[in-house]
């Protein structure tokens, strides 16, 4: 009986251990995770300053050359297209009933 219990007491430490090996790789999974997402998101606050600096040189190129606006920051939507409906034919009441007199 002890030896089962000693057993017991043997795959519970290795239950505990595997678990506690899992959770410490689900942990630098996420932490991997958080960095890349704050690293993009580093670079995407980047890109736009960028974007932004560049549609100021444009404007102020245009400015200086008195030259239309190639585009703005109002884009104009399309209407999207949408196929007709297809119209269900009514059928009168009465018809296509059977008498079964």
């Amino acid at each position: 009986m002890s030896k089962k219990i000693e057993k017991m007491k043997v795959n519970k430490q290795q239950a505990k251990a595997s678990h506690a090996e899992c959770h410490q790789k689900f942990q630098t999974r996420i932490q991997e995770a958080e960095d890349s997402m704050q690293a993009q998101h580093l670079i995407i606050e980047a890109l736009v300053e960028e974007k932004d600096s560049l549609l100021q040189t444009i404007q102020g190129l245009q400015e200086a050359n008195d030259a239309p606006a190639p585009f703005d920051d109002e884009w104009e939507e399309e209407p999207e297209e949408h196929p007709e409906e297809e119209e269900v034919e009514d059928i009168p009441l009465g018809e296509g009933e059977i008498d079964d007199e």
